[in-house]
């Protein structure tokens, strides 16, 4: 890994070129061939397993390829998110939960579209109620923060047992240089001392370590989506532009498991979607012949080619030379995943 980077790459063991397919991985998914409405909402024990494989490449890495032929407009697998948090302007029009949009508003400081969803948060919401979040909640705004809202999240749902500590660690983590390392050292302080000042015991926290806080937001840093539901009415429009303005943009952001393995293409043949909450949807744009690679676009690609390339150096680590790009070059290495062809396992916006 490049001078600077704080943590090294962990991942899979396995011979390149081999198969992946760890049961974890496809959990929480569920699929359909003929468009959202043949989409179950959670997989069952029955279910089929999405028509795709994650293999090493020497190449790109990691990577999502198709098990199967698939058809343009098919919806390849649904993936419920790991980790997820609303954006801080929309608590009481976002559903604290599963980031689904409300009708008209909450009262409350937490607004639940519906039971199932409050009695899902009961773990982590327990824990996010009894401790103060005022200095670390008021940091993140001022500083225009969003990700370390998901690993507060992330530490109330491992006090809780609902995960393990480890369960970002497949993920493949950002470049950390040392004015970042110095900035979230700062966040982690503010966090620990929120646990501390609850008089939480040393046992229930003692995952809770700067070298957790990093490795963890190393992760979610460039495998978070930022979650875009669609909208129902012209609130939600003006809901959008000003969260947009506060650099909260969408309705939250999320990490999930598979769709962090995509890689990245400039004209990409899939693309992720969200209609009412979190749970994303993965559609082919095309027609996708079996063992081809599957990849989305981690940036807007209807942006100027000097502004993608820009975004994709400095926030993903990997300068593109896919055929939008114009004549291969080869990349510079900049990072440990790097490839000839505009491909990487880095499948979210950087923090701003």
């Amino acid at each position: 890994m490049a001078a600077g980077a704080l943590l090294r790459r962990r991942g899979w063991k396995g011979s390149r070129g081999g198969l992946i397919t760890p049961v974890s991985i496809f959990s929480g998914f569920s699929t359909g061939t003929e468009g959202d409405d043949v989409v179950s909402e959670k997989t069952t024990a029955c279910a089929s397993p999405p028509p795709i494989h994650v293999s090493i490449t020497e190449e790109a890495g990691r990577g999502v390829f198709a098990s199967r032929p698939i058809g343009a407009g098919d919806v390849i697998h649904t993936a419920s998110p790991v980790v997820a948090h609303p954006s801080p302007s929309l608590l009481s029009k976002v559903c604290f939960y599963c980031l689904r949009r409300s009708c008209g508003g909450s009262r409350d400081l937490r607004y639940f579209c519906s039971d199932e969803c409050r009695m899902k948060s009961e773990g982590f919401l327990e824990w996010e109620k009894k401790i103060c979040w005022s200095a670390f909640d008021s940091h993140c705004i001022d500083q225009g923060l969003k990700y370390p809202f998901l690993v507060k999240r992330l530490a109330c749902m491992v006090i809780t047992g609902r995960v393990s500590p480890d369960i970002l660690d497949i993920l493949q983590p950002s470049i950390l240089h040392q004015d970042m390392i110095s900035k979230m050292e700062e966040e982690f302080e503010l966090l620990k001392q929120a646990f501390l000042k609850a008089h939480m015991e040393d046992s229930v926290i003692s995952f809770l370590t700067k070298h957790w806080y990093l490795g963890v937001l190393a992760r979610i840093r460039i495998n978070a989506f930022r979650v875009e539901t669609v909208g129902a009415s012209y609130e939600d429009l003006l809901d959008l532009a000003s969260s947009s303005v506060m650099a909260d943009s969408g309705v939250g952001n999320a990490v999930y498991m598979l769709p962090s393995f995509y890689n990245h293409d400039c004209d990409p043949n899939t693309h992720i979607m969200w209609i009412n909450n979190a749970d994303a949807k993965v559609k082919a744009l095309r027609d996708i012949k079996t063992g081809e690679d599957l990849r989305i676009c981690y940036i807007d690609a209807s942006m100027d080619r000097e502004a993608r390339q820009s975004i994709l150096y400095h926030g993903f680590g990997f300068q593109c030379h896919c055929p939008r790009e114009g004549p291969f070059v080869r990349p510079v290495q900049i990072s440990n995943r790097t490839s000839d062809i505009c491909q990487t396992n880095r499948t979210a916006r950087t923090e701003a």
